[in-house]
């Protein structure tokens, strides 16, 4: 399976993925715990059906330690034993910023609440943005249909 452009090739798309990729670091940096946001990232990238994107996020948790059940559940979060309240509070609003098209709102003011139950304004803006630059990587991968499969962790940096 060979992608439909070559985004690793161009210039132009080295030049973006830079620059997104300077603003992940704020979200990278940030207080929103670091297992928190690869949770965040695959489960979005499993809605959108990024396979590159889950691919690498799951390799990547794979070697900060997480752990394979809870990789395998991420999927069915809801009905996993496995996950904090705070881990079920920001997949919620993942999901629902992920789907904002399926709902007129957008995120509901209940799951808003929840999420800021268990953390502060500067993790609620870091996991905000997060979703939405895991958003952004999915559709560029999903647009060009991205094989997934051989990332290595730590492969990007």
């Amino acid at each position: 399976m060979n992608a439909r452009l070559n985004l690793f090739g161009s210039p132009d798309v080295a030049t973006f993925l830079r620059h997104i990729n300077s603003a992940g670091k704020v979200v990278t940096d940030s207080s929103l715990p670091a297992v928190t946001q690869e949770l965040v990232k695959i489960r979005a990238s499993q809605i959108n059906g990024c396979g590159f994107c889950t691919d690498m996020h799951t390799k990547d948790a794979v070697h900060a330690g997480e752990t394979s059940t809870r990789l395998h559940l991420v999927a069915v979060w809801r009905e996993a034993t496995v996950f904090t309240d705070a881990e079920r509070a920001a997949l919620e609003l993942t999901e629902q910023g992920t789907r904002i098209a399926d709902a007129a709102g957008g995120v509901t003011d209940e799951a808003w609440a929840n999420a800021a139950k268990y953390y502060d304004e500067e993790q609620l803006t870091a996991l905000v943005s997060l979703v939405a630059l895991i958003n952004a990587y999915n559709r560029m991968n999903v647009m060009v249909q991205q094989p997934a499969g051989d990332y290595q962790p730590g492969q990007f940096g």
